[in-house]
């Protein structure tokens, strides 16, 4: 069933020009030594919005290292694309939910706007 979901993800839920934004939003941050961090989010992005379906964000645990940048980088992130990006999402959700139809790929928009609004120390977990 998770594979029909992401196909109609891709075809009519947006998820092929989704993942394709990220992608070379991605890959133009990677060109700078100062955006790979935040292209590999964007790359980390682009693998859940192309086959979101099935799958979970959580947090990293605690103990991983990397607290306080993290949280830089969240917050860089944050003013400079992530609010943009989760208003996007959040309004694609809401467009997809007009329809009985759509409802799955809202829930799906919603998920990937709350990983967009803050993506360091998240990872998405097959479930």
């Amino acid at each position: 069933m998770t594979l029909l979901l992401d196909a109609l993800w891709l075809i009519f839920g947006g998820g092929f020009v989704i993942a394709l934004e990220y992608l070379v939003v991605g890959t133009l941050a990677c060109l700078t030594v100062v955006g790979i961090p935040f292209g590999m989010q964007c790359f980390k992005i682009a693998r859940l919005a192309a086959f979101p379906f099935g799958k979970d964000i959580r947090e990293t645990p605690p103990a991983v290292p990397g607290g306080p940048v993290r949280l830089l980088l969240n917050v860089l992130w944050f003013v400079f694309a992530g609010l943009w990006i989760f208003l996007s999402h959040v309004g694609l959700g809401l467009a997809s939910a007009l329809t009985i139809i759509g409802i799955p790929f809202a829930l799906q928009h919603l998920k990937l706007a709350i990983l967009a609004l803050w993506p360091f120390g998240r990872v998405a977990d097959v479930r």
